[in-house]
């Protein structure tokens, strides 16, 4: 696919998969929306991309109702979005057990609130073109569960069956939609876990350290959204296979995990 002057807005955009796909994006010839909360590390990230017309919009999804109407305000002056990437993401590491409750409002607000408010914010100017990509970023832990994540785990699934039913409703108007399920891939989504009290854990896990390259990741991804998939798992090893294990062996499946920690 030729992405020359065409517009992709990635949320998340100030690390990790969002800023490594903002960067070869650009390389490809796109303008770039770069958001997140961190206008100061959105700013970093725009000096490095090639190209020119890439523009920073602060956004703090964890305030869906306020970007619903901020955005749907400004959209005209945005101009066409022809690719929106919903990568915006918070993880978790906590026992259900030991977790306020405020961590649940937490984690649904950022992951999935703030990913359909944004969506209904764009999503009309696509249809009344009759052209656009929706991609969400989910997880694979929104196809399988396992210990320490019922808060992540929860949104990344709800972010999945979003996804299917908004795909099946706009496919007349020529909309293509597309969830990414990554599993582990090195970038700090294990630092800024939420623990049982709602607060970043700061520190890393070896599986995510280990995991793939984010540039491989973000390759990945660009791929699917090139070949126009519906569904794509991009990991390597336990995280890559997971949810076909479970599919297959669910029972042993679920063994594995209630004896496994998965940190």
């Amino acid at each position: 696919m030729n992405y020359n002057n065409k517009t992709v807005w990635i949320t998340g955009a100030s690390s990790g998969i969002g800023e490594e796909l903002a960067k070869q994006f650009a390389a490809r010839g796109a303008k770039v929306i770069l958001s997140a909360r961190n206008v100061e590390k959105l700013n970093r990230v725009k000096a490095q991309l090639t190209g020119e017309g890439h523009r920073v919009i602060p956004l703090d999804l964890s305030q869906p109702e306020s970007i619903l109407h901020s955005v749907a305000a400004q959209i005209d002056s945005i101009g066409a979005v022809d690719i929106l990437i919903n990568n915006a993401g918070v993880s978790q590491r906590s026992l259900f057990l030991e977790n306020d409750f405020n961590v649940y409002r937490q984690l649904m607000e950022v992951n999935y609130f703030g990913l359909v408010a944004l969506t209904k914010a764009v999503l009309p100017s696509m249809v009344a073109r009759k052209s656009g990509s929706v991609v969400a970023i989910s997880s694979v832990a929104g196809k399988v569960g396992s210990k320490l994540r019922t808060g992540y785990s929860g949104t990344k699934f709800a972010v999945i069956g979003f996804m299917d039913c908004l795909r099946a409703e706009v496919s007349e108007h020529n909309i293509h939609c597309l969830t990414i399920c990554p599993g582990f891939i090195k970038t700090a989504i294990a630092h800024n876990s939420l623990d049982a009290q709602g607060v970043a854990q700061n520190k890393a896990e070896q599986a995510i350290e280990n995991g793939m390259d984010v540039t491989v990741a973000a390759g990945k991804i660009i791929k699917a959204i090139s070949n126009k998939k519906d569904e794509v798992i991009v990991g390597q090893g336990l995280s890559g296979w997971a949810p076909t294990i479970k599919r297959f062996f669910p029972r042993l499946f679920n063994r594995l995990t209630a004896k496994v920690n998965f940190k």
